[in-house]
Formats: structure tokens, C-alpha cells, sequence
């Protein structure tokens, strides 16, 4: 854990725009996949978004039309630009590198330390 450094998290009020970024290595073995993940107080933790380098993006139901997953590969660097947040969006949100086109956090095994998304009504 730790290898992927997340930023761009802060502080903003519903209705409002955020982009979170994710730097990850240059090379990840058997790890195709970028994931968003995050979780709340009191709440397991759970997918938000996956992008292989091929293919459409993934995107739990909560999120759809709302978040847009992308990658740079020439940068190494994931992001989720985030629109009309809510509050229930509040989170610490997690990017994470894995091996399958899943929401599912056990596909994954290198995780960044997180960046908190407080989003106030």
C-alpha cells in the first residue's frame, strides 16, 4: 500500500465540482486496471470507478453521470473528475491498481493512502 499518491481532495459544498488526481509507477505488474474507490464513516468500503486501457469505464450506480473516470499513461496518472456533489459523496477516496475490470476492491493490491472529500450541505 502506498505506491499510488492521490490528490486534489478538499473541502467543497454540494452542487460543486472536484477533481481528484492519482499518480501511480510506471510499471505495476498485472495491473491493467485504475480503480476509485472510497469510504465512508461507518461504511465499507466500495467502488467508484474503474478504467482499463481499452474498453468503456465502469461506474457504481450511485455515480453514473456524475463522475468521469480518465487516465494519462504518458503522465501515470488517473483521474475522477467529480460534478454535483452531494453530501452523502463524502469520503475518503482511495485510487488503487489491479487486474480485473471489477468494482470490486479485492482485484486490487496496490492502494494510495487516500484523499479526504468533505462535501457539506
Amino acid at each position: 500500500q502506498g505506491r499510488l499518491m492521490e490528490s486534489g481532495g478538499g473541502s467543497v459544498q454540494a452542487g460543486g465540482s472536484l477533481r481528484l488526481s492519482c499518480v501511480y509507477p510506471a510499471y505495476i505488474h498485472g495491473s491493467t486496471y485504475r480503480g476509485w474507490f472510497r469510504r465512508s464513516v461507518g461504511k465499507a468500503r466500495e467502488g467508484v470507478a474503474v478504467i482499463g486501457f481499452g474498453g468503456g469505464p465502469l461506474y457504481a450506480d450511485s455515480v453514473k453521470g456524475r463522475f468521469t473516470i480518465s487516465r494519462d499513461n504518458s503522465r501515470n496518472t488517473v483521474y475522477l473528475l467529480m460534478k454535483s456533489l452531494k453530501p452523502e459523496d463524502t469520503a475518503m477516496y482511495y485510487c488503487a491498481a489491479g487486474r480485473a475490470y471489477s468494482l470490486a476492491d479485492q482485484w486490487y493490491q496496490d492502494w494510495g493512502q487516500g484523499t479526504q472529500v468533505p462535501v457539506s450541505s
